[in-house]
């Protein structure tokens, strides 16, 4: 209990967090589009002044370098002023390698340039380096924007109103606004704004967003129901048990929001690659600029010859700084990650951080958590063994009995008997024997069902069965009429799940479990775990994760899969955290790292593939950057290549890895 009771305190009080949040990224929106629009109209004016300038100077007037220099600045300031402010914010707050601070150098001394005795002016190619640098950041804007839109498509989800019912009738308000306990009404068509119980009305609700999962799943009187979902036929009444900021829906928008706080290796490495690469360029610029002039001077004795060779070389050292400019590995690896998250959402997988993908891709050793993971975490009936009677007969007379029982294995009998209510029998003298069983007079005869305690006491000659799973004993009028066996079911897709892991490299497969052993062993041998451990206490989880972790290999990586309130612990210990999302609790999900929406562990082989193509797509990215980037480089070095050339490769390297990166966001096809 104190654990439900801590839970909410956390919550409520992350939920003013939550609603500011809301607001701010609102807002933040809007900026990010008035930001491109006024980029985009920059550009086009600048562009237009660029080329009336060149023109005009090449036919009509012969300006002074000044007049030509103020002359193209008016451009240059109007698509530059927001690098070189970065270049500059970052000059101050002490990280002063970063590519804006490239362009701006670059930029600056293609500026410059033309003011040294005998060199060429490089107005026009000055600013069509900044031009070429704003074009790839817009086109950067585009491309975050459309996987933004993919992981937006989650943002559908994002409920508009709540409709309350007060005093004065029904009042539609907004969801952030609606308290616990409120009654919400929900009509056909409309998203359930918040976390609630239904208390009048049946319904089905359309789960795709929330799930990825096309079946509707029925909801009536009594069940709980998640925000996200959208009600497909009847009107309903919910009494709300969460405010908004707690509510599924809002969590994971939140989760999305913040996916991107956990930076992965690849993507550390831009920034590292960044300080060490930068400071090396201009180091490289500054000794291409004067140690050739110098040699000459000194060869010939001579500081004329200095200063005439002097324009050529620093010409070649700018040359060089323009082209050493990484946009297309600032621009292309987190645009993978992103995209590659994005990807994952749409089929039902929410990777909550770019460094999560590296680890799937690596994974070494996966542990699973038994009921809710691999099985199904419901009673079912999976065997009848009648003795004096048929199979059906045995189960109608069970059902009858544990008709009133709230027990999940009364439940279990019911389900499997589902039409017991229809065939008239009459059932008297109901009564519950505590430790036993239930016994009750159907149609006339005392039938007993229960333990072997019960047999024994009503002299009922058992014997017991070769199924694994709880045995139920049946006595009609104390005669011995068989048994029933009622198990937790394996998911559908669990061996599936984990042949394709294997198939994937997975190395080891765990299984931690609180059940039996004799239940633990007959799961791992169906599905052909490498080994399992029962009988387990949460705290004894955490203990075999640990001596796991030690176990795998020092680049392999280690993932949990729960569902339960007990293993976020765990989770929040292994490498990778995977919840499974459709059933599982508040707590699991909040302490995953990955969470499978639709509780189907067939996902979990599939976000493996996701994320290690999103990093092959990554590495490509980085590998032929680099390539491209060295290759021009030396030619800029040697004096053989041009300002524009320059250019052109870098912008076609950019465009080319943005494009690759968009690869990401592809969908897989569903598998």
């Amino acid at each position: 209990m104190s654990h439900h009771h801590h839970e909410h305190y956390c919550e409520s009080c992350s939920h003013e967090h939550h609603h500011h949040d809301h607001e701010h990224e609102h807002h933040h929106e809007h900026h990010h589009e008035h930001h491109s629009l006024k980029g985009q109209l920059a550009l086009i004016v600048a562009t237009a002044l660029l080329l009336v300038v060149a023109v005009w100077t090449e036919h009509h007037f012969a300006l002074s370098t000044w007049q030509a220099l103020l002359v193209y600045l008016v451009p240059y300031l109007l698509i530059g002023t927001g690098t070189l402010k970065e270049a500059l914010e970052g000059l101050f707050s002490g990280e002063p390698f970063n590519e804006h601070f490239l362009m701006s150098v670059a930029t600056i001394g293609a500026l410059c340039i033309g003011f040294l005795p005998g060199a060429e002016t490089q107005f026009p190619e000055a600013v069509f380096v900044m031009l070429f640098f704003q074009v790839g950041e817009l086109f950067e804007g585009y491309a975050e924007g459309k996987s933004r839109e993919g992981i937006a498509h989650l943002m559908d989800i994002r409920p508009d109103v709540a409709c309350v019912e007060g005093a004065k009738g029904e009042e539609r308000v907004r969801p952030e606004e609606v308290s616990v306990g409120s009654i919400i009404v929900i009509r056909p068509g409309e998203k359930v704004p918040l976390d609630g119980v239904v208390i009048e009305g049946a319904t089905s609700l359309n789960t795709v967003a929330l799930t990825g999962e096309t079946v509707p799943r029925e909801v009536g009187v009594g069940d709980e129901i998640i925000s996200g979902c959208v009600n497909m036929q009847g009107v309903i009444r919910v009494r709300t048990t969460k405010v908004y900021g707690e509510s599924t829906v809002a969590r994971i928008i939140d989760l999305v929001e913040h996916a991107g706080e956990h930076k992965s290796k690849s993507e550390t490495f831009i920034t590292r690659f960044a300080r060490i690469y930068t400071p090396v360029v201009v180091l490289l610029a500054l000794l291409i600029a004067i140690v050739p002039p110098l040699i000459t001077a000194i060869a010939n004795s001579s500081l004329i010859t200095f200063h005439s060779s002097l324009p050529t070389w620093l010409y070649r050292a700018l040359m060089f700084l323009v082209v050493s400019c990484p946009c297309a590995l600032v621009i292309s690896v987190p645009l993978t990650f992103f995209g590659g998250i994005g990807g994952a959402s749409r089929q039902g997988i929410l990777i909550k951080g770019s460094n999560y993908m590296d680890a799937l891709a690596r994974l070494h050793t996966v542990v699973f958590d038994k009921t809710g993971t691999l099985t199904h975490g419901q009673f079912a009936v999976t065997a009848v063994h009648p003795d004096a009677c048929d199979e059906r007969q045995l189960l109608h007379l069970a059902a009858h009995v544990e008709h009133f029982t709230t027990h999940p294995i009364g439940a279990a009998l019911r389900d499997a008997f589902p039409d017991e209510a229809t065939d008239g029998c009459e059932v008297t003298e109901v009564e519950e024997v505590a430790g036993q069983g239930v016994r009750a007079r159907v149609d006339g005869r005392m039938v007993c069902v229960g333990n072997t305690r019960m047999m024994d006491a009503v002299g009922a000659r058992w014997h017991d069965c070769h199924h694994t799973g709880t045995i139920i004993h049946v006595a009609i009028d104390g005669v011995y009429a068989g048994h029933i066996v009622i198990n937790d079911r394996l998911k559908d897709d669990s061996a599936e799940a984990l042949s394709r892991l294997r198939s994937l490299g997975v190395s080891r497969t765990v299984m931690l479990t609180g059940d039996r052993q004799g239940v633990a062993q007959e799961v791992a041998t169906a599905l052909g775990l490498t080994d399992y451990h029962a009988e387990l206490l949460p705290a004894d989880k955490v203990a075999h994760v640990e001596r796991l972790l030690q176990e795998k290999p020092q680049d392999g990586y280690l993932a949990f899969v729960g569902d339960g309130i007990n293993d976020a612990p765990v989770l929040a210990r292994a490498d990778v955290g995977i919840a499974m999302g459709g059933l599982g609790s508040d707590a699991a999900i909040e302490a995953a790292d990955v969470v499978l929406m639709d509780d189907r562990l067939s996902r979990l082989p599939l976000a493996v593939s996701i994320a290690r193509r999103t990093l092959r797509i990554a590495r490509q990215n980085v590998w032929f950057a680099i390539g491209v980037k060295v290759a021009v480089l030396l030619l800029a070095a040697l004096g053989l290549g041009t300002m524009w050339l320059a250019v052109f490769a870098d912008v076609g390297v950019t465009v080319l890895a943005v494009l690759n990166a968009m690869r990401a966001l592809k969908l897989h096809k569903r598998e």
